[in-house]
């Protein structure tokens, strides 16, 4: 081989091995800041929960008192400060979201600068090597001053493929890395839509809490005497409307085939919230027992829930209905309330929400969100309601439509027969 060729091969082999898989060095100090400033994001994050956590464990404790004003505002209160301190969480990930997002979308243009950089030279090298493979043999070995300089160039040129090999194999991982950091981006894009949503639906709730705390403190002048009157009152019109609604259930035959329910099991149904805390089990209940629900047991499972909590389906189905007792003055009964049949032959009731996220005739999925946990309803604090039916059995009614009913003529609210109430716990 001449020593001009020799050059020429030697030219290529070196920028083919430096250029190739090597990116643009510009944004690496960008990319540095924008990793310390989600760092510092991450670490609010963790201080912010923590507060939180307080926040919980304060209401849990307030929650076991006697009822009073006191109580009644204090709960309020530490809700507010709960939510607004969530409302910071969700901003600053919001925020380490976006940080998130234009850290990807510069190593992303960094690979796709690099992969480009390294086509221009791999097109030149293949570009050059058929030149040289087009030289008959002859040629190649007259070249060649003896026959050791040409088993040394024909070394080098082996090198100098098998190089370029395995250069073409990296550049096929940095692609693959490109094609990963695309869909990470749009990861991070859909979860930033989400949160923008989570945040604005945080501070409509946070306004309800507010407006509840002024609501009440305005109807009871701030008085201890006037909040106790309206609680017995409250509770007579409870009472009088729970043994209402059960006397009409029990007058509802509907048969129920049993061969359209599915087999007792866990993991039929999905939990309803990230964290499971239940304070009320189905059924005969102590505080069934202590007179509540006319002595015919708790047709549901509580979960204790702070006010802002996320609810979401326990499977996929449709939205029969939802629905908002409160609206009606003096119907102590679900609050804001959503229904979903499934595919199965089961249906679920999520009670006592503080926002709703679905409407009705819409199709979710399993763990899907369609609200968030509240107080709203006949409460003795904020918590989620679930109840399975056999959908067979139930039916979203005015109740007035069907019987006269104390204060709630207007509402509408599932109802069935008590042998169309199943245990949740036999299904999650």
């Amino acid at each position: 081989m001449s020593f001009n060729r020799k050059i020429q091969v030697f030219f290529l082999l070196t920028l083919l091995l430096t250029v190739i898989g090597v990116v643009t060095p510009v944004s690496a100090g960008i990319i540095d800041t924008l990793k310390s400033k989600i760092t510092g994001r991450s670490d609010k994050i963790k201080d912010l929960e923590k507060d939180i956590s307080s926040y919980q464990k304060q209401l849990q404790k307030i929650g076991k008192e006697k009822s009073s004003l006191q109580r009644e505002v204090k709960t309020l209160d530490i809700t507010r400060k709960k939510l607004s301190t969530d409302i910071r969480v969700t901003e600053n990930k919001v925020s380490t979201t976006s940080l998130n997002i234009k850290k990807l979308s510069i190593e992303i243009r960094k690979k796709e600068e690099g992969i480009s950089a390294s086509l221009d030279v791999i097109k030149a090298t293949i570009r050059r090597i058929n030149e040289i493979e087009n030289n008959s043999l002859v040629e190649f070995v007259l070249s060649s001053d003896n026959i050791s300089d040409l088993w040394k160039d024909i070394d080098t040129f082996q090198q100098f493929q098998s190089g370029m090999g395995k250069k073409v194999h990296e550049l096929q991982s940095m692609k693959s890395l490109l094609e990963n950091d695309v869909t990470d981006i749009e990861g991070e894009r859909k979860n930033y839509i989400s949160l923008k949503s989570k945040l604005s639906d945080q501070k409509k709730i946070v306004d309800n809490t507010r407006y509840k705390r002024n609501k009440i403190l305005k109807s009871t002048k701030n008085k201890e005497s006037n909040y106790q009157k309206q609680l017995k009152e409250k509770q007579r019109l409870k009472i009088a409307f729970e043994k209402e609604l059960l006397d009409l259930e029990a007058q509802l035959k509907i048969a129920i085939d049993p061969n359209s329910l599915p087999s007792v099991g866990k993991g039929i149904l999905s939990w309803p919230l990230d964290k499971i805390r239940i304070t009320q089990y189905f059924g005969n209940t102590r505080f069934a027992k202590s007179g509540a629900y006319s002595g015919k047991g708790h047709n549901g499972v509580d979960f204790g829930a702070a006010v802002g909590t996320e609810v979401k389906a326990a499977l996929s189905g449709m939205v029969v209905e939802t629905g908002n007792t409160d609206l009606i003055k003096g119907c102590y009964s679900y609050g804001k309330w959503v229904l979903i049949r499934h595919n199965n032959g089961l249906s679920t009731i999520y009670a006592h929400l503080s926002l709703i996220k679905v409407k009705a005739g819409q199709r979710v999925k399993t763990g899907e969100k369609l609200g968030y946990s509240g107080n709203s309803g006949d409460t003795t604090g904020p918590h989620l309601h679930f109840t399975v039916y056999a959908s067979q059995g139930v039916k979203v009614v005015r109740l007035g439509d069907i019987k006269k009913i104390t204060n709630c003529g207007n509402a509408r609210i599932p109802v069935a027969p008590f042998n169309a109430y199943l245990n949740p716990m036999d299904y999650l």
